[in-house]
């Protein structure tokens, strides 16, 4: 009877232990978004690389881009400039792109065309266009600010041997597409993988992060590739001799360096 009774009391109090013990908090989503949006385009106060773009259509014939980035940071999560100068092809070549980053209104952007020698606005609602012909839009060279989506924490998983938070995104206004997942690596914090699919669940385009390294201390994604599952296409982007931190000075994201760009900073 002892026994008995000393076995139930055991079990009656582990029994509250576990109902009064505390669930593990889930991630917080939405800071999950921030800081790997952060670590993916605001690494340093400023940075530069070098970049070899590869476009592959359905055929598998092959177009190529290189061209160097220079980026300004001014406020943490917020106001950023980019520099774009294309080397090759020669029908590119000395064609540089300029964008002004403002995730609390339209950006700015221009491009420089040396045939014409002409700049040229672009419109504010290009920014999902095409970026060069390749599948990327001129929103993902800057990457989509985490402010835009409304977010919800879905599980953990391992993904492409890296262990991951899940994350669905839905757009706080009507947009391009319906609703975005993305695996971010818990190791770097940086993006592996973006899925974004229409309102009917068909792929718009997969994002991911082929490889990730570190690059002056910051864990940087030096190969990306972008692919568009509707037309069987995809682009690869590879960087290279990144910096970060040159003290690169604001002025040189103005129409004057588009037409003469910094040498120092371009590598030529």
């Amino acid at each position: 009877m002892r026994k008995i009774l000393a076995t139930t009391l055991t079990a009656f109090a582990l029994g509250a232990l576990l109902q009064t013990a505390p669930a593990q908090a889930q991630p917080d989503p939405e800071a999950l978004m921030k800081d790997a949006h952060l670590k993916m385009y605001y690494a340093g106060d400023d940075g530069t690389a070098r970049v070899q773009m590869t476009i592959t259509d359905k055929k598998g014939k092959t177009r190529e881009r290189d061209f160097v980035i220079i980026r300004k940071d001014f406020v943490e999560g917020g106001e950023q400039k980019y520099f774009v100068y294309f080397f090759e092809p020669n029908d590119v070549r000395r064609t540089t792109f300029m964008a002004w980053k403002n995730p609390d209104g339209d950006d700015s952007r221009w491009i420089y065309v040396p045939a014409l020698d002409l700049v040229k606005p672009l419109s504010a609602n290009d920014k999902k266009s095409s970026f060069v012909g390749s599948d990327f839009a001129y929103e993902d060279v800057s990457g989509r600010h985490w402010s835009e989506d409304s977010h919800t924490f879905v599980r953990e998983e391992e993904k492409d041997g890296h262990q991951t938070y899940v994350i669905e995104s839905t757009p706080k206004e009507k947009d391009y597409f319906a609703k975005k997942t993305t695996w971010i690596d818990k190791a770097s914090g940086l993006i592996l993988r973006e899925e974004y699919v229409d309102d009917k669940g068909a792929e718009l385009k997969v994002f991911e992060s082929l490889e990730i390294k570190d690059a002056a201390g910051y864990p940087t994604a030096t190969k990306r590739r972008m692919t568009t599952p509707r037309k069987d296409n995809n682009t690869l982007i590879v960087f290279d001799q990144i910096t970060y931190d040159q003290g690169i000075p604001e002025e040189i994201f103005s129409e004057r360096y588009l037409k003469s760009p910094p040498r120092e900073y371009i590598g030529q």
